[in-house]
């Protein structure tokens, strides 16, 4: 993962703002197919809207069931197209700081697909990511699986955002 740091902690919601250089590589952490991808920095100040926050972004379903989220981008891989698969590894954009972001910086969200597009309010975050994070860094397998069921079979697919951030 290189030169760069998260947090084990984040704001409002679970997910884990990985800061690093602008125009670091972005890399798929499992594989899978595209879902989401925001090609266009549609995020306005005056508006507050929680689905344009991430700027360019993208999500993908994991071959083991669990969304992935990316945002605040700088650049979005020409490959990285809705429906497209992805293998681990591969690249799959650079970081940046559009959208709601101050500092160049992945916001990264784990979640189950539930509506596995335009629910924004799950796909941002369900779960922390750091313990998964951390594992990876230390060259550890570990998977987030199980961890997304127990959140799901308890929270079901909330229906509507539970805060703003």
């Amino acid at each position: 993962m290189g030169n760069n740091s998260y947090a084990h902690t984040h704001h409002d919601y679970p997910a884990s703002d990985i800061i690093t250089n602008c125009g670091n590589t972005i890399r798929a952490v499992t594989d899978g197919v595209i879902l989401v991808v925001n090609r266009v920095d549609k995020w306005k100040a005056s508006v507050n809207a929680g689905d344009t926050r991430g700027g360019l972004s993208i999500a993908f379903l994991g071959d083991d069931g669990v969304r992935y989220y990316g945002s605040h981008m700088s650049k979005i891989d020409a490959k990285v197209k809705v429906g497209a698969r992805v293998t681990a590894g591969q690249t799959i954009g650079k970081i940046g700081e559009t959208g709601d972001a101050s500092a160049c910086h992945l916001h990264f969200g784990i979640s189950p697909p539930c509506a596995k597009v335009g629910d924004w309010w799950n796909q941002r975050g369900t779960v922390y990511p750091w313990p998964y994070l951390d594992a990876w860094k230390a060259g550890t397998n570990k998977s987030p699986v199980a961890t997304v069921k127990k959140w799901q079979a308890s929270h079901g697919c909330p229906k509507k955002p539970t805060t703003d951030g």
